[in-house]
């Protein structure tokens, strides 16, 4: 079976043929080493001409358009178009960004300028304002943004004589602005009498508030502050697109094909026509100019630099040319020689480059545009396929015509020569390959028109007896030579050998494909058979190396940028020392040095740019790849899904939908809100099965983790609990603060937050919002305290780096498609950080507003699932799936330690050495080099000492959390479990919950301060709800747990399982009773009758109740009846009657035994004394059902024994108290946020002196102590109350809603007193003359 993993072999840039002279300006420069910096398609490009070496930017994602070189000039600012635009500035000698700026402009980086001391960056966006940027470009933060013009703005500079001045040109129009504080202020130049108003396209600024502009007449405007002061009239004969301010004076070029000198007070010293030099031509425009000494650099419209020598101006020299404006779509290989032949849109053959001199040796113009292009066998001739239809060959030693044929009249898209030479098969738009024979001097000997759509690629047999084609549709087609018949015998054609693979369709190149992609996205292919590589062209500007054959889709590739859009074509040179790949719009020619297996060692540090280009496919398949196998249990986490059908911030916007509602309420009587309270007492549970390193001791020894929505601090001498309760859905993360006295939590939430906390007061220090989305998997506060690095659930779980303190972002980027575990800042340099994950490990460096990221090099893909860094700023350790540890330096691994059995999920460093957890239940204690594992703890049942808080439900429960402090070792376990280890060796429990799996089954005792607990994780519980706060016993049950209900006399207790079946178990011990399996779906409800507990009521989700005789233990009724499954049950006081709710919001009455159903008015249920009510259905309990009950459902309830105060919990999370009765609509309550998700259910404790309550989705049993209302003030975060929030009441009094709904907006006559119409004389206007009504737009 052909080998899916990505070839070990490389691509590297090595030469960008090209210049973006087209729509931009101005972009074109010397830097302090004499080199040359410009841009190409999404490169910047710092080129050596002593050397003719070419050095390689590729931070950008998309066309560069506009560039700036700061004042000590190495420095560059690049800015690109987009969606998003970025600005880059990096280093123009070691090629590394210094700083990313984002997040202000769209569409596209216009002009971009630095201030005098290069401390400011300006730029102007693309958008419709136009808006203009300041700003401190190596913070990332913006100083200044305002409103550039309604207009475009083609230029920006600085006034490097006045500070904080700037001046910025376009569509006719000229400002002047200054910059004060955070304000940029404008004002307008006024042209006067002096010139007419028109477009200006270049700025330079002098002394004395003296400003030269370049018009598009040619003309050049002088300003005086803001006034025009003169005009330098015939400048230029047209359009001056350019002017460059140096030490000697300043330059211009413009679309005349000129460039002008002049001195400091802009009189002329001389003029270079370039049309008129030995390399010049007729339309030669001229885009940027750039003076430094006595040299000149020019950069043309038609992507042309100029490089020239002022005392021999006559004779400029062409350092680098490319193909102009229009789309490059044909490339072809000379046969025996390092030569590359393109055409273009642009007419032009430009020709011929030699990949081993980096040139253009030769160069000729046709007259329609060139689609593509082949070469013989022999390298004499070259055949151009034409947009017309036509195709001409030429003489490749001479470029003269051979021969010139029209048969279609529609493109011709693919060219080939038969392998012997005889052949010539021109495939074109109009769905045929027509096939001439050569030596016939081109004459037509054959058609193949079996395809439907136009003909996209072609390949001949080494025997040139068969060619294959790809169309249009995706049909791949096979024809016999030369006649042009179709073969459909597979058989025949599976014999064939081709001698060359550039079709895009067969099973030897499925591979290339993602899964569910169509057959449009690549554009070109070509394979290497020496080596076993295919390298492809698509349409997102990537060019990937994959195995040859691939044959399954999603073959895993390597992928290289620098193109900016579709690659149109691709192929290997003639020794396959080189790739050349063509890009269709930004039109520049790259070529690729090709590093085979054996040499990609010794190539790793050939450039610093190379890693950032280099990397496997983040799509493809694992399967039979170079990914191991993944642990179920990390398997498992990455299935969870954080994502809420309705999120809490959604609740005010869907209450003011149904605000129609509320009013119809409010002319109803709303029942009275609660006279006493819940306070949260005590939580058991740690979230431990999908969190990891979520577990620290604090600066006074308490113990910090979270569970739920609540970050826990826990005394463990006196076995007490604090709550941060600011969180309103799941915690997911936890951070400690250095000082170990502020803790970072980050939840679940459409806009997620992070929340800092004092872990003494309990009050929130800081609250960061509006960077995340979905979820926070992962925080990290940086070694001073300063610094705060998070991770997000998105699908790129972008990265954000905070000062947590002012609440300002400081850096954000995306950190990867594959989940992100880990986010750890570097403690000796707060501006690096790493994250690890599935199939990655990244190393990340602030770089202004942004971050620059490299996968760590480590061969055989890893999961990595902790890390942590060591004694140097280099060395980093890491945890992997398979149970290593890997030993980074600088981003290269250079050692790999077994530690554990299975994944290392928690890794934590000590001044002298390591401690690790993993699934195998083993804490290790390692030396400072993961040299000899010093010690290891087993966490066993057997060891566990006297004083701990539960029991243990297994022996080596699979760690993911250590943390050490105050002379012992904290371990957090998968099974929800917190453990203390000392040194020596005894282990004492100290928090229990249960492990992953939804909690719904809940009973209190009806004597004693205990309560039973049963969840989908298979375990049945008995907790003390005394001040001891343990879990006294557990069971494993066969199946997970649904239901649960003491016996009257506490004695016995009944379990309803989720296959349909149910127990009866001693109290006590645990042990069966009875047990029954009559149904086959859960069993949603299980109630003993009262009294002496005679009968049982069974319901299960089937939606029957079966009423079982709990003396003979036989069933003796069924009540049906039922539309849906049951959801709740309640027995009335006789243990007569039981009141029955479904799914389907039915409330049924049932008498027992028998099951009969009764209908029974609702002013007769009123009077009905009930034993318990835990239904949700009924007019005693109308008022709990919230105004969104439409989208949310009330999942449980209990009425107190004192029968005052109905306990409900809902989806969204909330605990609610009413006064029962709650009739009517929307009564009034005390609501409680602590569970994340669902409250499953809820239950008063046999005194009413405590509530409990469990979650679902987050495994917790939360005991809330019972007291009378007090003031509110020593109550942070308690409760929400309904009658202070007038949106929580539903209505409203007749005059409130009379001034709520008043409007205090001054509205506006209805006709005016006088006539108000005409203009006013000093704002009115001449009649415009017929040239100012006509000022060419187009630059």
């Amino acid at each position: 079976m052909a080998d899916r993993t990505a070839p070990t072999c490389q691509l590297r840039l090595e030469w960008v043929y090209g210049y973006r002279g087209h729509q931009c300006r101005n972009n074109l420069y010397y830097t302090a080493a004499g080199e040359i910096v410009y841009f190409v398609a999404g490169v910047g490009v710092v080129y050596n001409t002593r050397e003719h070496k070419q050095k390689f930017y590729l931070g950008h994602t998309d066309d560069i358009i506009s560039l700036a070189l700061h004042p000590e000039r190495v420095f560059v600012a690049t800015g690109q178009v987009g969606k998003e635009p970025y600005i880059c500035v990096w280093d123009s000698s070691t090629i590394q960004t210094v700083s990313i700026l984002k997040e202000v402009h769209t569409h596209g980086i216009a002009c971009l300028a630095f201030d005098l001391d290069g401390q400011c960056l300006v730029s102007v966006g693309l958008d419709s304002k136009n808006t203009i940027c300041v700003w401190d470009w190596k913070k990332g933060v913006t100083l200044a943004t305002a409103p550039g013009h309604t207009d475009r703005i083609f230029d920006i500079s600085w006034d490097l004589f006045q500070q904080s001045k700037l001046v910025s040109c376009g569509v006719k129009h000229i400002k002047f602005w200054s910059l004060c504080g955070n304000s940029l202020t404008p004002k307008r130049g006024m042209f006067g009498r002096m010139g007419e108003l028109q477009t200006i396209l270049c700025v330079a600024c002098a002394r004395e508030e003296v400003t030269y502009s370049g018009a598009l007449n040619g003309d050049i405007y002088v300003w005086k502050g803001i006034n025009l002061m003169r005009t330098i009239q015939g400048a230029h004969l047209s359009g001056i697109f350019s002017m460059n301010a140096c030490e000697e004076g300043f330059a211009t070029g413009g679309r005349d094909g000129c460039v002008r000198l002049w001195d400091l007070n802009f009189k002329p010293i001389t003029v270079i026509d370039l049309r008129e030099t030995d390399q010049g031509y007729k339309g030669l425009s001229v885009r940027s100019v750039c003076w430094s000494g006595d040299h000149i650099l020019v950069g043309t419209q038609d992507s042309e630099i100029f490089e020239v020598v002022v005392h021999e101006r006559n004779k400029p020299f062409l350092i680098m040319q490319g193909h102009c404006e229009g789309e490059l779509w044909a490339l072809a290989i000379h046969p025996t020689k390092p030569l590359a032949m393109t055409g273009s849109d642009d007419r032009s053959v430009r020709r011929i480059w030699s990949l081993v001199d980096h040139a253009m040796i030769a160069r000729c113009n046709m007259e329609e545009p060139i689609r593509c292009a082949a070469v013989s066998h022999d390298g004499l001739n070259l055949a151009l396929g034409m947009k017309d239809g036509s195709f001409t060959v030429l003489r490749v030693r001479d470029l003269t015509e051979v021969v010139h044929i029209k048969d279609r009249k529609e493109a011709i898209h693919e060219l080939k020569y038969s392998p012997d030479g005889a052949h010539l098969a021109v495939g074109s738009n109009d769905s045929t390959v027509d096939i001439y024979g050569v030596v016939q001097r081109y004459k037509k000997v054959g058609e193949c028109v079996a395809s439907t759509s136009f003909i996209t690629h072609m390949d001949w047999s080494t025997d040139s007896k068969f060619l294959q084609t790809n169309d249009g549709n995706g049909i791949r087609l096979f024809y016999r030579m030369p006649s042009g018949k179709e073969v459909t015998n597979t058989e025949e054609i599976k014999k064939v050998q081709w001698a060359t693979w550039t079709c895009v369709l067969g099973p030897e190149v499925n591979g290339i494909w993602p899964k569910y992609s169509n057959f449009s996205n690549i554009n070109a292919v070509d394979a290497n058979f020496n080596n076993q590589v295919l390298v492809t062209a698509d349409d997102y500007g990537l060019v990937k190396l994959v195995r040859y054959p691939c044959i399954r889709k999603g073959a895993k590739f390597k992928k290289y940028f620098g193109h900016s859009a579709h690659i149109t074509n691709v192929r290997w040179s003639h020794d396959h020392q080189w790739v050349v790949t063509i890009g269709g719009a930004d039109h520049s020619v790259f070529q690729w040095k090709f590093i085979p297996e054996k040499k990609t060692k010794e190539t790793l540090a050939i450039a610093p740019q190379e890693m950032l280009v280099d990397s496997n496919s983040e799509e493809s398949d694992s399967d039979q790849s170079d990914v191991p196998e993944m642990d179920s249990e990390i398997e498992q986490e990455m299935q969870l899904t954080y994502r809420r059908q309705v999120y809490k911030e959604d609740l005010p916007h869907l209450k003011e939908q149904r605000k129609e509602k509320h009013r119809v309420a409010a002319d109803k009587k709303r029942a009275k809100g609660p006279a006493s309270r819940v306070r949260l007492h005590f939580i058991h549970g740690y979230r431990g099965h999908d969190c990891r390193s979520n577990l620290f001791y604090t600066q006074t020894g308490e113990i910090v983790y979270h569970v739920a929505a609540v970050g826990v601090v826990y005394n463990r001498q006196q076995n007490t609990q604090h709550f941060y309760l600011g969180h309103n859905d799941d915690i997911l993360c936890l951070g400690i603060h250095p000082l170990k006295d502020y803790v970072a939590t980050g939840q679940v939430g459409r806009d997620s937050s992070i929340h800092i906390w004092e872990t003494e007061f309990l009050t929130p220090l800081s609250v960061l919002k509006g960077c995340h989305q979905l979820g926070v998997c992962a925080l990290d506060f940086s070694a001073d305290g300063k610094r705060l690095a998070s991770v997000g659930l998105d699908d790129n779980h972008t990265i954000v780096l905070w000062d947590w303190r002012k609440g300002e972002k400081l850096s954000a980027f995306r950190g990867s498609k594959d989940r992100v575990f880990i986010v750890k800042i570097n403690p000796h340099m707060p501006d690096k950080l790493i994250t690890a994950g599935v199939k990655h490990i990244k190393f990340w460096q602030k770089a202004g507003g942004g971050l620059i990221g490299k996968k760590g090099s480590m061969g055989k893909t890893e999961t990595m699932m902790c890390a942590v860094y060591g004694w140097t700023e280099e060395t980093v350790f890491s945890g992997t799936s398979s149970g290593d540890i890997c030993i980074w330096r600088d981003m290269l691994m250079v050692k790999k330690v077994k530690a554990h059995d299975g994944p290392v999920f928690s890794m934590y460093a000590l001044e002298k050495g390591f401690v690790t957890g993993g699934k195998d239940g083993l804490v290790a204690l390692w030396d400072d080099a993961f040299e000899r594992c010093l010690k290891t703890y087993v966490i066993k049942r057997a060891v566990l000492a006297p004083g701990s808080k539960g029991l243990l439900l297994e022996d080596n429960p699979s760690i993911r959390a250590i943390s050490l402090g105050h002379g012992h070792m904290l371990v957090g376990t998968k099974n929800g479990e917190i453990l203390e280890v000392d040194k020596s060796g005894p282990i004492t429990l100290l928090v229990q919950g249960h492990m992953e799996g939804e909690v719904w089954g809940l009973a209190t005792h009806p004597h004693l301060p205990l309560c039973a607990t049963v969840s989908n994780d298979k375990t049945l519980r008995i907790w003390d709800l005394s001040p001891s706060h343990c879990m006294l016993a557990v069971r494993k049950l066969k199946k997970g747990g649904r239901s649960c209900c003491f016996s009257p006399d506490g004695k016995a207790l009944a379990l309803g399982l989720q296959d349909g079946s149910f127990l009866v178990v001693n109290a006590d011990t645990l042990e069966d009773l009875v047990s029954f399996h009559h149904r086959k779906d859960v069993i949603s409800d299980i109630r003993f009758s009262p009294g002496a507990g005679k009968y049982l009521a069974v319901a299960s989700g089937d939606g029957f109740v079966d009423i079982y005789n709990m003396m003979n233990s036989k069933r003796v009724g069924v009540c049906k009846g039922s539309m849906n499954y049951i959801t709740h049950l309640d027995w009335d006081t006789r243990g007569k009657l039981l009141q029955v709710n479904t799914a389907g919001k039915e409330q049924l009455f049932f008498e027992a035994p028998r099951g009969k159903q009764h209908t029974i008015p609702a002013t007769e249920v009123e009077k009905i004394e009930w034993s318990t009510w835990t239904c949700v259905l009924g007019t005693s309990c109308d008022g709990i059902w919230p105004v969104v009950s439409d989208i949310t459902d009330v999942t449980s309830a209990c009425l107190s024994n004192d029968r005052q105060i109905l306990a409900t919990g809902d989806d969204l999370g909330y605990l609610k108290l009413f006064n029962y009765p709650a009739k009517g609509t929307y009564a009034k309550f005390k609501r409680y946020v602590a569970h994340s998700t669902h409250v499953t259910n809820v239950r008063w404790s046999h005194d009413d002196s405590l509530l409990v309550t469990v979650g679902g989705a987050d495994t917790s049993l939360m005991i809330w102590s019972h007291e009378a209302d007090g003031p509110r003030e020593g109550w942070p975060y308690d409760s929400e109350e309904s009658d202070v929030e007038s949106e929580d009441d539903g209505g409203y009094d007749s005059d409130v809603t009379r001034e709520n709904e008043t409007s205090h907006v001054i509205k506006t006559l209805s006709s005016n007193m006088r006539p108000m119409t005409g203009v006013k004389p000093h704002l009115q206007q001449k009649e415009p003359t017929v040239d100012e009504r006509y000022v060419e737009y187009s630059v």
